[in-house]
């Protein structure tokens, strides 16, 4: 079943419409016509057309304003338009062109001219149509690819640092019931902070596990000493944040990159007295600044080879005297605002 096409013809001398639609009759166009360019732009409105044959001279408004008002409105500006003159002059046929016409026919009408002129462009126009459908259909399958692509990406990210966090447990003093629970208060407190993106509360939570995989690097005896550490041992403890750096720095992932982040700075203090760069305020990275709260709130509260848990209202207090020291101050009202919030992971999750 062939398509049939929409073409409107505008000339305010009627037997011109009569001749051009005897002539283009058998080529199974639906025809529209209007004496006049006023009602040719409302008559344009009420359905979508594939072609106007549209004369210059014109009562009310001439053809060079129809077509100009067609081109500057965006549903109407990639139809084509032919204009039907008697004049032929250059000037005239430039002035056409420049407000958007695609070709022109002179009166009195050629059969095999207006024939072949007004197909080649509805051709045109359709196989145009066409092309921006399959490319608009092209970049829709890309951006699904795309994310696809981003998703399982994202996934093997959250499975790597999932192992790495399994063999943190193995080796190191950190329980998996303690990354965890880090996890949920670096989410908590990244989603009370009112600057942080949805995607930036995500990253924080999947990057926080890798806050202490450093630790994989330090001799066993240290990490599980009872008693208090050395200097030296102190200081070879230390390492584990500048070991996580140089080896997830290596990453250009978005999720290793915020836990390569996490795990270099989230020792340093907002006084500038942490380390192992002794960073102060905002030069400490907000995600790091997040979980170093996290990190804290939850050893004080849980056993450790070297202390007793403390009680959740102890923890808390030590943190809290602690602000625009060691911690942001920002933080700890957020932090301060919603205790009972923490209270219930630390309790819960124990």
């Amino acid at each position: 079943m062939s398509i049939a096409y929409n073409v409107l013809i505008v000339d305010d001398v009627s037997d011109n419409i009569k001749v051009a639609m005897n002539i283009l009759k058998e080529n199974n166009y639906n025809f529209s016509f209007a004496l006049d360019g006023k009602q040719a732009l409302d008559i344009i409105k009420t359905k979508p057309f594939d072609l106007v044959l549209l004369d210059i001279m014109m009562p009310l408004m001439n053809g060079y304003e129809v077509c100009k008002t067609l081109k500057q409105d965006p549903k109407t500006s990639d139809i084509p338009v032919i204009f039907l003159t008697a004049k032929a002059d250059l000037d005239s046929l430039s002035k056409g062109f420049k407000v958007g016409a695609v070709d022109y026919i002179t009166k009195p009408f050629y059969a095999d001219e207006l024939i072949s002129r007004v197909s080649t462009h509805i051709e045109l126009y359709r196989a145009k149509k066409v092309l921006q459908q399959n490319n608009l259909d092209l970049n829709v399958k890309i951006l699904q690819s795309e994310k696809r692509f981003l998703s399982e990406l994202e996934s093997n990210q959250k499975e790597i640092i999932y192992l790495l966090t399994e063999l943190m447990e193995d080796t190191s003093d950190e329980t998996g019931k303690h990354i965890k629970r880090v996890a949920d208060i670096s989410k908590l407190l990244a989603t009370l902070h009112e600057s942080l993106s949805d995607i930036e509360v995500d990253d924080i939570f999947f990057a926080a596990p890798l806050h202490d995989i450093g630790k994989i690097t330090i001799p066993y005896e240290i990490l599980h000493k009872p008693g208090k550490l050395s200097e030296e041992e102190f200081f070879a403890m230390q390492a584990h944040t500048t070991n996580a750096h140089k080896l997830l720095k290596k990453s250009s992932r978005r999720l290793m990159k915020a836990g390569d982040i996490i795990a270099y700075q989230h020792h340093e203090k907002w006084d500038g007295s942490g380390y192992p760069q002794g960073l102060k305020q905002e030069e400490i990275h907000v995600y790091a600044r997040i979980v170093a709260i996290a990190d804290v709130l939850d050893a004080l509260t849980h056993v450790r080879v070297y202390k007793q848990p403390w009680n959740f209202d102890a923890a808390a207090n030590y943190i809290i005297e602690r602000k625009g020291t060691q911690f942001d101050p920002y933080l700890i009202e957020l932090f301060q605002d919603n205790l009972e919030s923490f209270r219930k992971i630390i309790e819960e999750e124990s």
